[in-house]
């Protein structure tokens, strides 16, 4: 696979989102996931991102499972922050004493003695980001953590933790329905040489075709309580995914794919995480690197998908709060 730089390390064009994995949103199989997690090591999309609080810490114990005595094959990142309170909401922890804890209990949970990556989930409010960001460049001195990152931190927030150590990538979720991050975010990665790692790249299924409206989600899902997904705003936002239909259709490809190469289109730093559990999306979600769209068919999806033209916030209220803004 063609490879990025995020920083000063080099990754595939494309990783694998470890989240839609048994653990967190839904149920599933544990050796299905282990086999796509091989065969994205075989065919060199072996960039895995997982994070603490996904399962609380169930999807770490899964990844370090699949990675065990492969350590080698992959490039691991995961994330630390989203703290999961027994019969409540999340909270947000930054404090320089649980980083350290918690870079510890990823560690013994994944199996490895070095993290890749290692994220800030969600800023905390509460604690200066240079304190934050110091006990992380603490875990890099120490040879527990080779590359720092951030997750949905505004421009303000990631100049300042920039000058307290290199942040190899900043993590925010991007695609052809979230395109804020357009306005500030992206062009100060590309001023500091950071990396941008785009989550829900695929608008959390909406670009890969099969959801047509509230009845194409299963009951529990949890996507249901994304306002985007809810009712009327369903109704329209599906209408987005057509002028990608159109030009996958002059590709001969799937909908997905046009959706993860205008990404790519998008800047030679921009790394595109789609999470998937079955072997046939993921290989179809690796095609997409070498599909190569045209200028015209890059400027006909951003005339069709511009910014604010999905219909409803991307989270519930309550993650709305906790977004860095």
């Amino acid at each position: 696979m063609k490879q990025r730089k995020l920083g000063a390390l080099e990754v595939p064009a494309i990783g694998l989102g470890c989240m839609v994995m048994p653990g967190f949103y839904f149920p599933g199989s544990e050796e299905q996931s282990i086999a796509t997690l091989h065969r994205a090591a075989a065919i060199g999309m072996n960039f895995i991102d997982t994070a603490d609080a996904y399962g609380n810490g169930k999807n770490e114990e899964l990844v370090g499972r699949a990675i065990g005595g492969r350590r080698g094959e992959y490039l691991i990142a995961t994330k630390f922050g989203n703290v999961w309170r027994p019969n409540a909401d999340y909270g947000v922890d930054g404090r320089p004493e649980y980083v350290a804890a918690a870079c510890e209990a990823s560690l013994k949970r994944l199996g490895i003695e070095t993290i890749d990556l290692y994220y800030q989930h969600r800023v905390d409010p509460r604690v200066p980001i240079e304190e934050t960001v110091g006990a992380m460049a603490r875990l890099v001195e120490q040879g527990k953590v080779r590359h720092l990152g951030l997750s949905e931190a505004s421009a303000q927030t990631i100049r300042r933790a920039h000058a307290v150590h290199p942040i190899a990538a900043l993590q925010t979720e991007y695609s052809l329905w979230t395109r804020e991050a357009e306005i500030e975010v992206l062009p100060l990665c590309r001023e500091l040489g950071i990396g941008y790692v785009a989550y829900s790249p695929l608008g959390r299924g909406i670009f890969g075709g099969a959801i047509a409206g509230p009845e194409s989600l299963a009951e529990g899902d949890r996507r249901r309580a994304h306002p985007r997904f809810q009712a009327d705003n369903l109704r329209a936002n599906v209408a987005l995914v057509e002028p990608v239909r159109r030009i996958a259709a002059d590709h001969g490809c799937a909908a997905a794919q046009v959706a993860l190469a205008w990404l790519l289109a998008k800047g030679e730093g921009i790394v595109p995480i789609p999470g998937t559990r079955r072997i046939d999306h993921l290989e179809a979600n690796a095609a997409a690197a070498d599909l190569v769209l045209t200028t015209q068919e890059v400027a006909a999806l951003d005339a069709a998908c511009p910014p604010g033209a999905a219909r409803g916030a991307r989270y519930p209220a309550s993650a709305m709060a906790k977004l860095n803004g």
